[in-house]
């Protein structure tokens, strides 16, 4: 009877494991095709990819974060493309996501709390100047939780960066300022380590991208 429990615990376990690597194996594929994303259709079907692996995966908080972070990405190139007008239901969208992820994470999580800030300052530029008194005075209190939760997380100093250089300096924004911030990102990212493979790594990419501008300006 012993032998038939202890084979029936191994198989068990490794069923368990097979599961956790096939998890691992499509979290880490989907994860990588976020750097070669380029247009709001890549990063809506990165969106419905992580849907989908959170479907099957019901107790795992990062498929529903990166479902959200890809809606808040196309959210970013629908702004830039100018359709700010459709911005309020790529934020909820995201939101939605984001709800999920705090519910099986557990606990404050800087990382949620970083993208609640992003998708707050979405809907703030449906209408910067109407909008400013709500959806940014969310976006600066989401982004006060995230810094209070993990200070040297990159991705903080990395935001706060773009919010920073953007900003008109009759509004606060300084370039200056800005690029000083992604210089403290680059160097928090030299020191940051991810809890786990799957954890949230992005943003290195940007910061050196400015810091490179920079540099580029300075031999010309």
């Amino acid at each position: 009877m012993k032998k038939y429990v202890l084979s029936f615990a191994l198989a068990f376990m490794s069923l368990t494991a097979f599961a956790q690597s096939a998890y691992e194996k499509i979290m880490t594929e989907k994860i990588a095709k976020i750097a070669s994303c380029k247009t709001g259709d890549d990063f809506q079907a990165l969106a419905n990819d992580f849907e989908r692996i959170g479907s099957k995966e019901s107790g795992k908080w990062l498929p529903s974060y990166y479902a959200a972070f890809s809606y808040i990405q196309k959210g970013r190139v629908m702004m830039r493309d100018g359709q700010t007008q459709d911005l309020d239901a790529v934020a909820a969208q995201a939101e939605k996501y984001l709800a999920t992820a705090q519910n099986l994470a557990g606990g404050d999580n800087a990382e949620i709390h970083l993208l609640r800030k992003m998708a707050s300052s979405l809907r703030m530029m449906v209408n910067p100047q109407q909008r400013y008194m709500t959806d940014g005075i969310k976006a600066a209190e989401e982004m006060s939780i995230a810094e209070k939760l993990d200070p040297a997380n990159p991705r903080v100093a990395l935001i706060k960066a773009e919010d920073v250089y953007f900003t008109p300096e009759q509004f606060g924004g300084s370039k200056t300022k800005g690029m000083e911030l992604f210089k403290k990102a680059l160097a928090q990212f030299n020191a940051y380590t991810p809890k786990s493979p799957l954890d949230p790594n992005w943003g290195r990419e940007e910061a050196e991208y400015f810091i490179s501008q920079e540099t580029k300006q300075e031999t010309k």
